[in-house]
């Protein structure tokens, strides 16, 4: 059976990761599974463990990240965070995909941890375009869009320490460019995978 691949995805606050995302799931159905992360926070009322988060005491959480099983971890407010690499191993050799959103410092972590990720960075049309679509939430203050401006600079400067990059100007083109990045890499040759299918032609003679 071949694997299945695990897909990093980043972006800037307000550049549509998430829109992408889910319209990506929904497309493929049960051939991609989302990764779910783990806290030691309480559940909220309506969270569910497994699906929102998987919610682990701090004991629990330390053991984990002692043993390393975790593909990255943070310690934030009071609360660590982290992605399990159980779930990602699981469905990664059941031949599932897993989409994994998170941000660059993240990111870079899993990379240092799992060689065998694709990631993919999210961009805005433009810095302009992206300042509106935070104003336009009308959520924040402008000041808080500041912020969130002068962060999204710092993440676009990692955009080199991905595979690629999609530019959002159009939801359905950036959905369908995904789509591709996914396809095409299950055309790769996978370090290993190579002697895999010349053995299984081999043994069809």
């Amino acid at each position: 059976m071949k694997k299945g691949r695990l897909f990093v995805v980043s972006g800037p606050s307000g550049v549509g990761k998430g829109t992408i995302i889910e319209q990506i799931t929904a497309r493929l159905g049960d051939s991609v599974m989302l990764s779910v992360s783990a806290t030691t926070r309480d559940p909220r009322p309506g969270d569910v463990d497994g699906v929102n988060y998987y919610f682990l005491t701090e004991e629990e959480f330390v053991s984990r990240v002692s043993a390393g099983r975790f593909l990255e971890h943070a310690y934030v407010h009071g609360h660590y965070y982290g992605t399990p690499l159980d779930p990602v191993e699981a469905a990664v050799e059941a031949g599932r995909d897993v989409i994994l959103e998170i941000d660059v410092q993240g990111a870079m972590k899993v990379k240092e941890t799992y060689g065998e990720g694709v990631y993919i960075f999210i961009l805005p049309p433009s810095i302009k375009i992206l300042r509106e679509r935070l104003s336009g939430r009308g959520t924040e203050t402008a000041e808080v869009v500041d912020q969130r401006m002068g962060k999204a600079m710092g993440e676009i400067g990692y955009l080199d320490r991905y595979d690629y990059g999609v530019v959002n100007d159009d939801l359905d083109r950036a959905v369908e460019q995904v789509l591709d990045i996914i396809k095409a890499e299950h055309c790769r040759v996978m370090d290993g995978e190579a002697e895999q299918i010349i053995s299984e032609y081999r043994e069809e003679k």
